[in-house]
């Protein structure tokens, strides 16, 4: 994230406190949106001053009591570094070949939100061209069509993080959905609007009637005027760091 982003006032911290805060806030934010499943999926960010260790949400912690100090730091192996929690068995086998394959891919995020994960169930399932929130991913999105079962080893993690190639969003089979982003802002921004682009067109669809499908020209159009308004990510995030401040500041403790 660049300095401009950076919040003030009681945000204003460390770099690596503020990202463990930034960390913190959008788990409980996705819980409050239906994005997390049980004690499940995993978000990772670079930890500000390192190349190779990353902030991840622990084992056997809900989403909905994350706080910043409960952050572990694993390094690019999936080793624990710094924390009192141990890493999910799967959670490092996508995201560290995902963050070693991509060094842009600063932040991380594997989720089942359930718009996403009906859509992924869908033979042949994909991201239609049928809604504004769509576009914003046109030409960003890449789909793994092959369900292989549990990400419990580096050769599946290495598979997964293969089928992104240029992209930046994964839809996987049968499985959920993984965003990457240059900071926290971007990707969660991408993860909210991805569920909500796949909510809208599953409900089209079960009206039975052909989805409208947006002209190509106007999609590449449309997907650079979201791009050019990118300030709006980090809005949004301070948006949610104010809220939870309300509603339940130990979050950032």
């Amino acid at each position: 994230m660049s300095t401009e982003h950076l919040p003030t006032g009681q945000f204003a911290a460390s770099q690596e406190t503020q990202a463990r805060i930034d960390l913190a806030a959008i788990l409980r934010w996705a819980d409050r949106q239906k994005l997390s499943e049980g004690i499940c999926n995993h978000f990772s960010l670079l930890l500000p001053g390192t190349t190779d260790q990353f902030l991840l949400n622990p084992q056997g912690l809900h989403w909905s009591e994350m706080r910043a100090s409960d952050l572990i730091v694993v390094d690019a192996s999936g080793e624990l570094v710094k924390g009192e929690y141990a890493a999910e068995p799967s959670a490092f086998f996508i995201h560290s070949s995902v963050h070693r394959s991509r060094p842009s891919a600063k932040c991380v995020l594997h989720a089942h939100p359930p718009y996403c994960t009906a859509l992924s169930c869908i033979e042949g399932g994909r991201l239609e061209w049928c809604s504004q929130n769509s576009l914003r991913f046109y030409g960003r999105i890449a789909y793994d069509d092959a369900y292989h079962g549990a990400a419990f080893d580096n050769q599946e993690g290495d598979r997964i993080s293969s089928k992104l190639a240029d992209a930046e969003i994964l839809l996987m089979a049968n499985h959920g959905v993984l965003v990457t982003g240059e900071d926290v802002a971007r990707a969660f921004d991408d993860l909210y609007y991805l569920e909500r682009a796949a909510m809208t067109q599953l409900m089209a669809m079960n009206t039975g009637r052909a989805l409208r499908l947006i002209p190509e020209d106007v999609c590449r159009a449309t997907r650079q005027q979201i791009a050019e308004e990118s300030d709006q990510a980090y809005h949004f995030l301070e948006a949610i760091k104010r809220i939870l401040m309300r509603d339940c500041p130990e979050f950032a403790e």
